[in-house]
């Protein structure tokens, strides 16, 4: 999918896409036969996979909440999805990623209706080309409601790069890293919002750098944009992964 923004290009994009546009996107469920729940989801180079298991009942009693369940994320980058080959081991920026996507994704899900049971949700990028955290929301949630987990409504996740006056929508990671080595200047930084586009409700911001409120609440605006024009191919994806497992019509 792709979008047209009507805003003049302004200097900080290379190519044919223009500043306020997304990535192509590409998006299926239902590939982790194992799984409660699977989606995979391609933006440009950034492509991740995303498993759910669960409910289960929680193996430690004295976490147990008679009332609600728990939700767990599991964020890793693949140690050749990056330039620099990582380790398998679960590194800093990929606890902090667990927890920024774990915030991201609860309020969207009906927790209450799953007592003293816990929901896992495992995501793997496999190649990181940028706005890793906007689309490990969109493609969590999608199998989220593809494993049948109630929810309030899904959760889609979009990126931006301000850059001074200029801000690029669905970032890679060229562009994500901007003058990172020099540090942020006047009004620069990286914003990622998550947002419950049928309850037009925020459910996760995230946000690096030093920007004016004006500018911050614009970027704010332009993600919540960014998640409504993803939302039709999250659809589809859905609604293809429900018909696929729909029995055939008796003759």
């Amino acid at each position: 999918m792709s979008s047209q923004d009507k805003a003049p290009k302004a200097s900080g994009r290379q190519g044919v896409r223009g500043n306020g546009e997304v990535r192509p996107v590409f998006a299926r469920c239902g590939l982790i036969s194992q799984a409660k729940g699977s989606a995979y989801l391609e933006a440009g180079n950034t492509k991740i996979i995303c498993s759910v298991y669960g409910p289960r009942e929680i193996e430690r009693k004295d976490e147990t909440d008679m009332k609600t369940g728990r939700l767990v994320c599991d964020f890793r980058l693949a140690p050749f999805s990056c330039l620099k080959r990582g380790a398998w081991i679960q590194g800093s920026e990929e606890r902090d990623l667990s927890q920024t996507l774990l915030e991201s994704l609860q309020p969207g899900v009906c927790l209450h209706r799953y007592p003293r049971s816990q929901i896992e949700v495992n995501v793997m990028v496999l190649e990181n080309d940028g706005s890793i955290l906007a689309h490990a929301v969109t493609c969590a949630s999608m199998a989220l409601a593809d494993g049948g987990i109630e929810m309030y409504d899904v959760v889609l996740g979009c990126a931006l790069r301000q850059n001074g006056n200029t801000c690029l929508v669905d970032p890679s990671y060229s562009e994500e890293c901007g003058s990172w080595q020099e540090g942020y200047g006047e009004n620069q930084g990286c914003v990622t919002v998550a947002l419950l586009p049928n309850l037009n409700q925020v459910s996760g911001l995230n946000a690096d750098g030093e920007m004016r409120e004006d500018t911050l609440a614009d970027a704010v605006r332009t993600c919540m944009d960014g998640c409504h024009k993803l939302y039709p191919v999250l659809q589809q994806a859905l609604t293809r992964a429900v018909k696929k497992k729909a029995p055939p019509p008796e003759k």
